[in-house]
């Protein structure tokens, strides 16, 4: 039995981009390029959605596959913006060097990017809907192997899709609750973007999901006792004294977003920043909390509920004044409507 393709997406004139969800779409257009021999060869844009690989791939049998996440944003004068990229690629190459894979050189990922966003101009989403086009990086292992070694032969390829909002709601305050599972390992891939983080989360997920919650959010592995992670995006805290908290643990994947928010708090608004612990039981130091990524940007955080204690921060309905000024800086400088830091945005 051959397993038919996805369809292409509709035609853009059809799409409505005020209400697209988060979901794969089959554009026209991805960039592939293959390393053999040392070197990364047959690089372009393909129109084939589907990889060809062997039975004997490393990214299937041991998981030697990683890969990014980022978006393209319209601005109000038609042009489009992308946002910090070149972290995206260290931090692919960071990924690289953990799972012992070749690295994708910063300039190769950055022109990639922009050869697929040019290709598929017309799913970017018009200004003003909210809505952006994500675009998804990813290496994997391939070739005959069956040890376990690294492979000899790797596939690098971007696709790309419009998106709305992450989560439901968009900037809406929602409820987590603690997970009793680790997403990942003290020193283990945490702080690596590879796909065996997000599948030991799936299940978690789903516990969390059926009780009624947005997402779990993970407790640090070895004493369950401080914030970790939330869902698959950082966490980040407002004290009742006006500071910026993130947690900081080996284990925890550095988020492009967050990093972004510590600089703004500071150097825009300027507050006291700090990355540490965050104990479950001194949430009542923060008036307010949210989880951020390049997904969901920022999720206010509404209640949180560990054990048989239930934590609620700003409001369970209403969005915090520092969340809300924080989010609508960042989306303003990706949007292209406030000026941003030198170096941050890459015209397509």
């Amino acid at each position: 039995m051959t397993l038919t393709s996805d369809p292409k997406a509709k035609n853009p004139q059809e799409l409505d981009w005020n209400n697209l969800g988060f979901n794969y779409m089959n554009l026209p257009y991805r960039y592939r390029a293959y390393w053999r021999d040392g070197e990364w060869r047959d690089a372009g844009l393909t129109e084939d959605a589907n990889v060809t690989i062997s039975e004997g791939s490393t990214s299937l049998h041991y998981g030697q596959e990683v890969f990014e996440g980022l978006k393209a944003y319209r601005c109000k004068d038609g042009s489009i913006n992308l946002f910090r990229p070149d972290q995206n690629a260290k931090r692919l190459q960071k990924s690289c060097e953990r799972l012992m894979m070749p690295q994708v050189p910063v300039d190769m990922f950055i022109s990639a990017l922009k050869q697929v966003v040019k290709a598929n101009e017309d799913y970017v989403p018009p200004y003003g809907t909210g809505a952006t086009l994500y675009l998804r990086p990813y290496l994997i292992g391939v070739g005959g192997n069956i040890g376990v070694h690294p492979a000899q032969e790797y596939i690098f390829s971007i696709f790309a899709m419009p998106v709305g909002s992450y989560f439901k709601g968009g900037l809406t305050p929602t409820n987590f609750v603690a997970s009793e599972y680790d997403r990942a390992a003290h020193k283990g891939t945490g702080a690596s973007k590879v796909g065996g983080n997000y599948a030991a989360s799936l299940f978690p997920g789903k516990l969390a999901h059926d009780a009624g919650f947005s997402d779990c959010i993970y407790l640090d592995p070895i004493e369950h006792k401080k914030i970790e992670e939330v869902g698959s995006a950082n966490f980040f805290g407002i004290t009742k004294d006006g500071k910026f908290v993130t947690p900081k643990s080996p284990s925890i994947l550095p988020s492009v977003t967050k990093y972004s928010l510590l600089y703004l708090a500071e150097k825009r608004f300027g507050m006291e920043t700090e990355q540490g612990d965050i104990y479950i039981d001194q949430l009542d130091h923060f008036a307010e909390a949210g989880a951020c990524g390049t997904a969901a940007v920022i999720s206010p955080i509404g209640g949180f509920k560990y054990g048989d204690h239930f934590h609620v921060f700003y409001s369970e309905t209403e969005v915090g004044p520092v969340t809300h000024k924080l989010y609508d800086e960042l989306t303003g400088i990706q949007f292209g409507d406030r000026k941003a830091p030198t170096g941050w945005i890459e015209k397509v």
